[in-house]
C-alpha cells in the first residue's frame, strides 16, 4: 500500500508526512484505518498550529520563565555519574541563553567506536589519551639547590598503567625544557641542569616541569568509564571537542559537549542551535519540568538567526534592537536614552514595545490587521 498517495493531499509539512508514514509503516493498518489515522493526525495537526498575529516572543517567555521559577539553584552530581559534578536547574539554564564562553562544569559523553566500545581495556586506552596526564603523576619531582638540577625518578608501574615508555617520557620532557636548561639521563633518571645559577630559573622550569601534560588533552582534567548497555562510554571534566574528534577510537559522530560555544566553533551555528535546543530541554526535564519544544526552537531560532551566537540579554539580543525604547526597557534605561541622544538616534515605532510605552495601537492579534467594516452596509 502507497502511504505517500494517501498523504499527498494533505497539507502537512515534509516532515511530519515522513513521520506518520514512517509510523504506519510499522503498524501496516488496512486502508480505511489508515486513513482514519491521517485524519485524526491532521485534527491534531490543524489543533496546534499557531494563530496568525499570536505574541509567539511573550508565550514562549513565559512558558520557559514560570517552571524557571521552580528550578534549583545548586550544583548536583550528574545523574549518571556519580563522581562528576554538573551544573544543574537554574544555573544551567542561564549559562545556556547566556552562551558562556567559559561554562562553570565543562563535560562530554564520548561514544567509541564498535571495536573499542565493547572491551574495557581498549576503551582504557582511549580514555588514556584523552585524560590529561601531568609529569607529577608519573614520577617523583625533587629540586636540588646546590647542584642547580631537578632529579626526575619515573614510577615504573603509573607508567604501565599508561601505557607510556621511557623513550616517550623522555621526549615530552625534551620538548619542554627550554635552552638554558638541558636533560642528562642517569640511573634510570632524569636529571635536568639549568644553565643559569639563577634560582628563579630553577624553580620557573621545576613548576613547567611539574604541569607538564606527558599524555592526553591539556583541557580534560579526569575521564570516567561507564558502561551502557552493551557498550562503554566515556564521560569528561572539562572539554575539547575539536581534540577529542582527532583520537583513535573515538566515534566522533556521536560524541557530545556542553560547551556550545564550543560546537559552535568545531561543527557550525546549525550544530549549536541543536545544541541549545537539546541542552535547554534536558536542563528542564532533570528538574522534571515539561516544556513544548517549539518555545525553546523558537529562542534558540532568535539566538542563531545572523549565523552567529548571540545571548538573551542586554550584550545580544534584546541590546541590539532597533527601538531605543524598547533597549531602554530592558535594561540600562539611562545609558540607553542617553547614548541615543548624543548619537541622534531616531525611533521609528516598528515594533511592540515601543508602541505600548507611548499608548499606540500595536502590530499584534487583530491589531496586526488593517481592515475598515462599514457598518449597516450589505453587499
Amino acid at each position: 500500500m502507497s502511504y505517500d498517495a494517501m498523504l499527498k493531499d494533505y497539507p502537512f509539512p515534509q516532515s511530519v508526512k515522513e513521520e506518520i508514514k514512517e509510523e504506519l509503516e510499522k503498524l501496516k493498518p488496512k486502508k480505511n484505518v489508515a486513513k482514519k489515522i491521517i485524519d485524526l493526525c491532521y485534527q491534531a495537526y490543524l489543533s496546534n498550529l499557531i494563530e496568525p498575529g499570536e505574541a509567539v516572543g511573550i508565550v514562549a517567555a513565559q512558558s520557559i520563565g514560570e517552571p524557571g521559577t521552580q528550578m534549583t539553584m545548586r550544583t548536583f552530581h550528574y545523574a549518571g555519574v556519580a563522581e562528576l559534578n554538573v551544573t544543574l536547574g537554574l544555573p544551567r539554564l542561564i549559562e545556556i541563553l547566556d552562551v558562556r564562553k567559559n561554562p562553570s562544569t565543562p563535560m562530554m559523553t564520548i561514544r567509541l567506536l564498535p571495536e573499542y566500545a565493547k572491551d574495557r581495556e581498549k576503551a582504557r586506552e582511549v580514555a588514556n589519551k584523552i585524560e590529561a596526564t601531568y609529569l607529577k603523576d608519573l614520577a617523583e619531582i625533587e629540586v636540588d639547590l646546590r647542584e642547580m638540577s631537578i632529579t626526575i625518578k619515573p614510577d615504573r608501574e603509573a607508567m604501565r598503567r599508561k601505557y607510556l615508555t621511557m623513550e616517550e617520557l623522555r621526549e615530552k620532557i625534551e620538548k619542554s625544557i627550554k635552552k638554558d636548561a638541558e636533560l642528562i639521563e642517569k640511573d634510570g633518571n632524569f636529571v635536568v641542569k639549568v644553565k643559569k645559577d639563577s634560582y628563579k630559573v630553577l624553580m620557573d622550569t621545576f613548576e613547567e616541569l611539574r604541569e607538564l601534560v606527558v599524555m592526553g588533552i591539556k583541557e580534560i582534567r579526569r575521564v570516567i568509564i561507564r558502561k551502557e548497555g552493551d557498550e562503554y562510554v566515556l564521560y569528561t571534566e572539562g572539554s575539547s571537542l575539536k581534540k577529542v574528534m582527532k583520537v583513535k577510537g573515538v566515534d566522533f559522530t556521536r560524541t557530545i559537549t556542553n560547551d556550545i560555544y564550543e560546537i559552535y566553533e568545531v561543527l557550525g551555528i546549525e550544530a549549536a542551535r541543536t545544541a541549545i535546543i537539546n541542552e535547554a530541554i534536558s536542563t528542564l526535564e532533570e528538574q522534571g519540568l515539561e516544556v513544548d519544544v517549539r518555545h525553546i526552537m523558537l529562542v534558540a531560532d532568535v539566538m542563531t538567526a545572523d549565523g552567529e551566537l548571540r545571548q538573551i540579554g542586554r550584550h545580544g539580543v534584546a541590546g541590539e534592537k532597533q527601538s531605543i525604547l524598547a533597549r531602554a526597557a530592558f535594561e540600562m534605561t539611562v545609558n540607553n536614552l542617553l547614548d541615543a541622544a548624543v548619537k541622534g538616534e531616531v525611533d521609528y515605532l516598528k515594533g511592540i514595545t515601543e508602541n505600548i510605552i507611548i499608548g499606540q495601537p500595536i502590530k499584534l492579534g487583530t491589531g496586526d490587521v488593517e481592515l475598515v467594516v462599514r457598518l449597516g452596509v450589505r453587499r
